[in-house]
């Protein structure tokens, strides 16, 4: 049995064929075209308006219109119980109260209008495709069938005017009276974010939490890497969700993005991604080899990545309606070889949240670097707090159900720039790591050696954990976890810990503190850099 029986009626040219394509291609539907099953069971000589006219009405007389409901009924045996058919179309009453009273699944009968001079404009311009039509729509409606058809109208579900809608607006009114948006905003949103200064372990988080997730999303811009673990070597994604490789779930660049298209197509080819798993939004923008140039100057001033992707965000600004010049913005969309991949994410989430699917969204660099929350001028060119993250993946915030907040034991920032040795920007209480090997017991080379940044591989500056800044974090987030990592970082005896009570004392301390400050549960904790690295303490 169907869980779901959608029955459209009619006149001719009203937009039923358009919208029962609409309804299989957006949410799955199985179709029943009579039009299609009469033509299979008449011959050729059917295909024709007035001969399927005349051979439809013969059969309503001959079985009193069950016979589009007994062909429905082999149709429907063919699939599975939870399949959603659309009937395109019904003729008469008896047909859909045939239906009504045969099938115990839902059913709803939606009719579509319009003028009677729209229609004839309209059948003016449909395409025949080997279906020989009228000349003109008046021969259509001297059929008895055709000329009673708005009648059903009366015995209805739903009446739609399809008249100055465009095909999306019917579309959109028939998918919201069949609840196909959902009756409510299912929170089906997971949110990652830093809490501090960026490179606080996303990636390997991320990774982590992935195999759960329908669809990875993410947002921002290629001056924040985010390394995973991966044999045999560690994989550093720049513009890639950091689940690519670590689950089958479909991916997101948002419209808020900022790329580099050759290196996402280098990234993309490593992953060996097919265009049908990865969407990129039309609207995302791209750096140009000027945006570097122009950020030559942040590199000396204020450490930052140079990468281009605040000079490009500017230029998405100033570029409004400029076609030429030093502003003229190129989107996704305007790059050929990104052609398979572009397609409208916003539609792709709204059919995902109207069936369910779990997202994951990935933010990146920290909330101490946001743009508007940050210590200016040492900050990077976006919003890093959640909000600033569903804004660039345009997700409501009404969506979301989790907001995993990111800290790591000892905050770091991007060195100091490379030439001047200008900071990158305040620390609280900046130490060396050579006081963190001491704490730790971590072999001092070590430390030097992986605390290089993602994208610059410039050494990293680390100061003490800074708790104000965790207080700041957790009210501008909201989190509703913790995820902590760097663990081994107090002492390398937490290494070998899979569970919380084989934590150090002080590591336990220092969590039950984080949670008072952010109040929220540390949910997971990462001990190392490793598959197996991660304390999974969630209720979820």
């Amino acid at each position: 049995m169907a869980k779901e029986i959608v029955i459209l009626t009619g006149p001719v040219s009203s937009g039923k064929s358009t919208l029962s394509n609409f309804l299989v291609g957006r949410f799955g539907f199985h179709p029943f075209k009579t039009k299609e099953w009469l033509a299979q069971h008449a011959g050729p000589e059917i295909m024709a308006r007035g001969a399927m006219q005349q051979f439809g009405e013969s059969l309503d007389i001959k079985t009193n219109g069950t016979w589009v409901r007994d062909a429905l009924g082999r149709y429907i045996g063919s699939l599975d119980s939870e399949a959603n058919i659309v009937v395109d179309a019904a003729r008469i009453s008896q047909q859909i109260e045939a239906i009504r009273n045969t099938f115990t699944t839902r059913v709803v009968h939606i009719h579509l209008t319009a003028p009677s001079e729209v229609l004839a404009k309209r059948y003016k311009r449909r395409p025949s495709k080997g279906f020989k039509e009228f000349s003109t729509y008046e021969e259509v409606t001297k059929n008895k069938t055709e000329s009673e058809i708005e009648d059903l109208a009366l015995i209805a579900d739903v009446v739609i005017n399809t008249d100055l809608c465009t095909k999306e607006d019917v579309f959109v009114r028939a998918a919201a009276h069949l609840g196909l948006y959902g009756r409510e905003y299912s929170r089906l949103v997971d949110v990652i974010i830093g809490g501090q200064y960026g490179s606080e372990g996303k990636g390997h988080i991320v990774s982590y939490l992935s195999g759960e997730y329908d669809i990875l999303i993410r947002v921002g811009g290629p001056n924040a890497g985010h390394t995973v673990y991966k044999e045999p070597k560690p994989y550093t994604y720049h513009q890639l969700p950091s689940g690519t490789l670590s689950s089958e779930a479909n991916l997101i660049i948002g419209p808020g993005a900022v790329i580099n298209a050759n290196e996402l197509l280098k990234e993309i080819a490593d992953c060996q991604i097919d265009f049908k798993r990865l969407s990129i939004d039309p609207q995302v923008m791209i750096i140009e080899q000027r945006d570097v140039n122009t950020e030559k100057a942040l590199v000396k001033d204020i450490a930052s990545t140079g990468r281009g992707v605040g000079a490009a965000s500017a230029r998405r600004i100033l570029g409004r309606g400029k076609e030429s010049g030093k502003n003229r913005v190129r989107l996704a969309r305007d790059i050929k070889a990104l052609k398979p991949f572009v397609r409208d994410t916003h539609e792709i989430l709204e059919d995902a949240l109207a069936t369910g699917k779990r997202i994951l969204l990935e933010g990146t660099q920290g909330t101490g670097l946001s743009l508007y929350h940050g210590n200016y001028p040492h900050v990077t060119s976006r919003d890093t707090t959640v909000a600033g993250c569903l804004a660039e993946a345009g997700i409501s915030a009404s969506r979301v159900r989790k907001i995993i907040m990111i800290c790591r034991t000892y905050p770091i920032r991007v060195g100091n720039a490379p030439t001047t040795g200008k900071t990158s920007g305040y620390m609280s209480q900046p130490i060396s790591w050579a006081e963190v090997s001491r704490r730790s017991e971590i072999p001092v080379r070590e430390l030097y050696r992986k605390e290089r940044t993602s994208t610059t591989k410039r050494e990293r500056r680390v100061g003490e954990f800074d708790w104000a800044l965790l207080r700041k974090a957790a009210s501008l987030n909201g989190p509703t976890d913790i995820a902590l990592t760097f663990a081994d970082y107090i002492t390398i005896k937490n290494r070998s810990a899979r569970r919380l009570e084989q934590l150090s004392e002080e590591t336990i301390q220092f969590i039950e503190e984080v949670e008072r400050v952010t109040a929220a549960p540390v949910s997971l904790i990462s001990t190392r850099f490793h598959s197996r690295s991660i304390i999974d303490r969630r209720a979820w």
